[in-house]
């Protein structure tokens, strides 16, 4: 017996889809056991976009975007959930140079309010040209899935309040597929780079760890705020 999967269109960046996406799975389904966020944007390296524009772009996309889907498909969230968050090995707290931005993000009483204004204000320095690489880092990219990587503790401090019991979000880094995100230079396949999120979607139930974690490609859990 094998699977019967069903297309459904979704676009991030559009309210309207993701409350037509979010009736949809209710009325049919009741509800939502696994959540896989795995929709994002990345400029190629040889792309002539100004640096504020691929900034505001990759933040609207792959973090508001993401944070977006959370607000509306969590309500519809049954007990014993599991969400997964697709980051990036340039999701790692450390990819940002300043040591004072990386204690607000991964400040335990960070909130998601906090969070939506920190990428914000990587936007407004980007457009403000105020020594962005020195504070923020290079890639607008990267600082996208260090905001998605935070935005997982977050939630998951959030849910361990919640009435519907064992939901629980991590963050997974799916290595360095051969996908047209990559030019399809990556070296794993789609099967390789699907481990990590397999793993975070398929934890048991009642597990104490991990919730709010940094998982790589092997499955390895690993400190988000630390070398490794």
């Amino acid at each position: 017996m094998g699977y019967d999967p069903k297309f459904h269109l979704l676009d991030i960046t559009d309210d309207q889809s993701i409350i037509k996406f979010n009736n949809y799975i209710f009325h049919k389904y009741g509800g939502l056991d696994v959540l896989i966020n795995n929709a994002a944007i990345a400029f190629k390296v040889a792309s002539t976009d100004p640096f504020a524009a691929q900034a505001k772009e990759t933040i609207r996309v792959n973090y508001f975007g993401t944070r977006k889907v959370c607000d509306v498909m969590f309500p519809i969230l049954r007990p014993h959930a599991r969400v997964v968050h697709l980051s990036s090995i340039l999701g790692h707290l450390l990819r940002i140079p300043s040591e004072a931005l990386r204690k607000k993000l991964s400040a335990d009483n960070l909130t998601i309010d906090h969070l939506d204004w920190l990428m914000l204000d990587f936007v407004r320095s980007a457009e403000q040209d105020k020594d962005v690489d020195l504070h923020w880092g290079a890639s607008a990219y990267s600082v996208s899935k260090v905001g998605v990587s935070a935005l997982a503790r977050i939630q998951q401090r959030e849910f361990l309040n919640d009435e519907r019991v064992d939901i629980v979000v991590n963050s997974v880094h799916p290595g360095y597929v051969n996908t047209d995100m990559t030019s399809h230079i990556g070296h794993l396949t789609i099967e390789e780079g699907a481990v990590s999120s397999l793993y975070a979607a398929l934890l048991p139930e009642n597990i104490t760890e991990p919730k709010g974690a940094y998982i790589l490609q092997n499955k390895a859990i690993v400190d988000w705020t630390a070398p490794f």
